[in-house]
């Protein structure tokens, strides 16, 4: 890994950061980035110690997508070339979303292209009131194509009807109110705010919020019949009578915080 284009930090409460360090280029990727963001997260994932894993960015740019070099590269590609090079992207997206461990982008600044995919490929984005977005790729005669699935989940059919045809820019409360980020801080605030946000979400059990990601994984788009109730009814039943979920419920029940150290989950 190259640590002048990526940076990773883990910290003793199972935070592991992984932040782009080419603000120079605004964070934009190539095919060696990608390939590093892909190893990084894979390897951060199956890290036992590791609950969260927060993607972010040095520099005014969250990341502008693909890089110019890399597109004048690119244009020379036959259609095989331009085929494979578009899986490597589309893995990263992948690997990003299957994450099993929660991710949270910070989007301090511009996410355009496929940094908008980024940041629709992780399970909660926080915003600057500085973050701008675009998906860009139409006026380059291109269409954000690996990134649609994600994105189009995140915002919805009609919205991404609208910003793919446009490529409009739009500011982070239009992207709050579209769903592509949860929350927005001020620019000066930013850090200390998303600081303490990782804090309440790694203070709850960690085997509750492994399992409520994967619970989530399995009900969406079920029909809800008698088959999703009987399972969703023994999942509970199997954290209620875990030492996590036992601990959990005498804390409240005692007023005090959880101990989760230690326990066999």
């Amino acid at each position: 890994m190259s640590e002048a284009n990526l940076l990773v930090e883990k910290n003793s409460n199972g935070i592991a950061t992984i932040t782009m360090n080419r603000a120079e280029l605004h964070n934009a990727f190539d095919d060696k980035l990608i390939a590093e963001l892909v190893k990084t997260i894979q390897k951060v994932d199956s890290d036992k110690e590791i609950r969260v894993i927060v993607l972010a960015a040095k520099g005014k740019s969250f990341s502008a997508g693909a890089d110019l070099n890399w597109m004048k590269k690119m244009a020379g590609y036959s259609w095989e070339q331009n085929y494979q090079d578009s899986l490597q992207l589309a893995s990263l997206m992948q690997t990003l979303h299957d994450c099993s461990k929660t991710t949270v982008a910070l989007v301090q600044g511009a996410a355009f292209g496929g940094g908008v995919g980024l940041v629709a490929c992780c399970d909660i984005a926080l915003a600057s009131e500085k973050a701008q977005f675009c998906l860009s790729e139409v006026k380059l005669g291109l269409i954000p194509a690996v990134i649609s699935p994600y994105v189009v989940k995140a915002i919805g059919e009609r919205n991404a009807k609208r910003y793919f045809a446009t490529a409009e820019r739009f500011n982070a409360e239009e992207a709050k109110h579209m769903g592509l980020i949860h929350t927005i801080y001020s620019l000066e605030d930013f850090e200390q705010k998303c600081q303490s946000f990782l804090s309440g979400l790694i203070a709850n059990g960690p085997n509750a919020v492994y399992q409520a990601k994967k619970l989530i994984n399995f009900v969406h788009n079920q029909p809800i019949n008698e088959d999703l109730i009987r399972e969703t009814a023994q999942r509970i039943a199997d954290i209620r009578a875990s030492q996590e979920g036992r601990e959990g419920i005498t804390a409240f029940l005692e007023k005090r915080p959880a101990n989760w150290k230690g326990l066999d989950l």
